[in-house]
Formats: C-alpha cells, structure tokens, sequence
C-alpha cells in the first residue's frame, strides 16, 4: 500500500568481495541501485531518498512506496557465479471512504414508496465499488479513470428493514460506509412532503 516500504529479498547470506550487486527496474532494466566494492550507488532520481541496500546481503528495501514504483525488480549478482532474480511489485492506493448520498435527480412523488441512492468515491483505480444487502452483493462496479467520479444507484422501499453497505475494495484493503435508511431517506422524504403540500395550500 502507498506510503509502505517493501525490502526485496537477495537469499544471500553474505556478500562475497569479489561479487556485484545491482538492482534494475522497469521495462527498461534501468539501474536504480547497485553495491560495487561496498559503496553503494543509486543512480536513478526517481527513486531519490527512498532506496536502501542492506551491506551483508545485499537486499534491497523501497520506503515510502508510491503507485509509479509498482513494476518489476531485477537482481543481478555478478561474480564468481552470475545469478538474477525478479520480482513484481505492486503497489495499491489508500481507499477513500465511500460516499452514499440520496439521488435527487429521480422523479419524486407523493406515493412514491422507494428512496434512490447513489454511492460514490473520487480518484480511485484498480477498486471495485459495491452495494451490499447484509453479505449478499446487489451490484458492482469498477473502473479505473482518475478523472472521474465512480458511483453507482441503489433504489429502497422507505419501510425496508434490510441492511445495506457501499463497499469499496481492493486486492488488499477495504472501506465500507453503511446506509441509514431513516436518516438519508425518511427525513429528506418528509420534509419535500411538506413543502409540496404548503405549495398545494398557496
């Protein structure tokens, strides 16, 4: 999760003198850190201040992760023997707390016994945003686009005694915001109720 650090690794017990270690990112395999006759090097700027190399082993440990250092790690260890190794990094967003507010936009009425809902996050990707009626999942969504808001509808009866969440979640952590019927939907129903019958009586 951003903000974490993750430490990578070598299985090296000690590092030999005559051995070479270097970490490379990406697609590119660009060197971002690398122990040459014990001095460290970190070349890469886009890892500035977040790099440290472990002196006995050779490990490599990421601070302060942000979503752009997600990829692969190479480890190539030169010397007497030549081994490599790889890694996939993930790195997943904090998840903002969802949002349930009531959806106006929908015809309103007298009789009308159901109360629409929306539920809505900003700045989110790789999530999944979903209604729950207890464990049992109404409907999902998920969409990764930065500029945009992610929502999604639920309609209830007034009198329903259900009880409903808006979940969103990711491959490692979640955020729900539970429904109170009575506050978000009976309140607001009363009070356009009233001003519609004071329209009625003008």
């Amino acid at each position: 999760m951003e903000g974490d650090s993750v430490t990578l690794n070598t299985n090296v017990t000690k590092i030999r003198k005559d051995e070479d270690i270097l970490w490379k990112y990406g697609a590119e395999n660009s060197l971002i850190a690398q122990i040459k006759r014990e001095k460290h090097i970190f070349p890469d700027e886009r890892f500035r201040d977040r790099l440290k190399l472990d002196d006995q082993t050779g490990s490599l440990t990421i601070t302060n992760t942000r979503t752009e250092h997600a990829g692969v790690y190479q480890l190539l260890i030169s010397g007497a023997k030549r081994s490599t190794k790889a890694f996939n990094v993930s790195v997943y967003a904090r998840l903002p707390t969802p949002n349930i507010t009531r959806d106006y936009s929908q015809n309103l009425s007298l009789s009308n016994q159901n109360c629409s809902l929306v539920c809505s996050v900003l700045n989110v990707c790789d999530a999944t945003l979903s209604w729950y009626a207890g464990i049992s999942v109404l409907s999902s969504i998920s969409v990764c686009d930065l500029s945009i808001s992610l929502s999604l509808p639920l309609e209830v009866e007034y009198q329903d005694k259900n009880t409903y969440s808006c979940v969103l979640n990711n491959p490692i952590s979640n955020q729900t915001t539970h429904l109170d019927i009575n506050t978000l939907c009976h309140t607001h129903s009363g009070t356009i109720m009233v001003n519609i019958s004071d329209y009625l009586l003008n």
